[in-house]
């Protein structure tokens, strides 16, 4: 076996890819402008366009195929010998070129674009923790408002009624709502779906995932329904373009919010109190019990119902998969890998302060 011409170019181009990419990961105005606002939403809309009428999800009939793909090249190598191993590690490395290259054209650079608190103007450095107090108490309120309107008793917990192909639904309802007041937030063509890996991504204590080959959103229909809301929103995110997870969350919870139905503004609540009173943890133990304390009986029996679901799916594996999502994370310019999903808070406090929300 030979090494073919065009297998060798694609091999030398995929470290020149990856200069390419770190140098262009140095100019986030850049990115921001020519990609994330240029080419890029183009580009979305057509995968969408594609591949969203279809009802099943081709994202996970593609990993389920490059899966098979890999153990048969290692099956076959192994039965082998490892005869012609340069020539067919050449081959292998062609196609992964491929992949990297399809992976930052139709997508990854959005890793690099200008960070949403600067686009949204939000100039505050640091939130204090009277701030992050303030705003945690708030947020509670909301949430204990809307799970008695839902219920009509504090004690009652909510239960999300609607079919995971409704709720995908109401989330684009929620998007357009958001553009009215945020463009950048416009959403379009719709692929949201229910994965076939939700088994596996429940055992991987993984709620949805985006295929940026294929522009789905994934999301898992085994999680709790109350989440569920937010989960839809924030891999929707990821469709119109922010990479970062704390940012996704936040546009998650916007999306959210700005739906009319009852069960979305409580969705929203609770994805934000989850976040804002694990940080309150950290910083004053006092407020935090405080807090728990004002917080309605049927809302703890959520989180606790929630805590106990993933609880039930924890083995062995799920820390070495986390492990591998923290590298990749970190590998993308978020210095705090899978913890900056928390970083959402800072979003959250300027948002509602620059919203003139009122803590009293």
């Amino acid at each position: 076996m030979k090494i073919q011409k065009k297998h060798l170019f694609f091999t030398f181009l995929l470290p020149v890819q990856i200069v390419l990419v770190q140098i262009a990961g140095q100019y986030p105005a850049f990115i921001e402008h020519f990609y994330s606002n240029g080419i890029y939403p183009m580009i979305a809309r057509l995968l969408r366009f594609l591949f969203g009428w279809i009802p099943f999800s081709v994202g996970d009939l593609l990993l389920f195929f490059l899966v098979f793909a890999s153990l048969r090249f290692v099956y076959r190598l192994c039965k082998s010998r490892f005869q012609n191993w340069i020539a067919k590690l050449v081959h292998l490395t062609a196609i992964l070129s491929g992949i990297y290259c399809c992976f930052y054209l139709f997508w990854g650079l959005n890793y690099y674009r200008a960070p949403l608190k600067e686009t949204l103007g939000y100039n505050q450095r640091e939130y204090t923790t009277s701030q992050l107090v303030n705003t945690t108490y708030y947020v509670v309120e909301q949430l204990n408002f809307y799970q008695q309107n839902i219920t009509n008793f504090d004690s009652i917990q909510v239960e999300n009624p609607y079919s995971e192909k409704k709720i995908h639904q109401m989330a684009v309802v929620g998007y357009q709502n958001l553009a009215q007041d945020f463009p950048m937030f416009t959403y379009e063509v719709p692929s949201v779906k229910r994965s076939f890996m939700s088994l596996l991504q429940t055992y991987n204590g993984t709620s949805g995932y985006f295929n940026p080959l294929t522009g789905e959103a994934q999301v898992n229909d085994r999680i709790p329904k109350t989440g569920y809301p937010t989960t839809t929103c924030h891999e929707m995110a990821h469709q119109i373009g922010f990479a970062a997870e704390n940012e996704a969350n936040f546009v998650g919870f916007l999306a959210a919010n700005y739906t009319d139905d009852l069960y979305f503004k409580y969705a929203s609540y609770r994805m934000a109190f989850g976040y804002l009173i694990r940080e309150l943890r950290k910083r004053d133990r006092q407020a935090y019990a405080e807090i728990w304390k004002k917080t309605h009986k049927g809302i703890l029996k959520d989180f606790k119902n929630s805590a106990a679901f993933w609880e039930s799916y924890k083995n062995p594996f799920e820390p070495l998969v986390k492990k591998g999502y923290n590298a990749y994370l970190k590998a993308n310019k978020q210095d705090k890998g899978t913890a900056s999903y928390h970083y959402v808070v800072d979003l959250l406090i300027s948002y509602f302060e620059e919203k003139g929300t009122n803590f009293s």
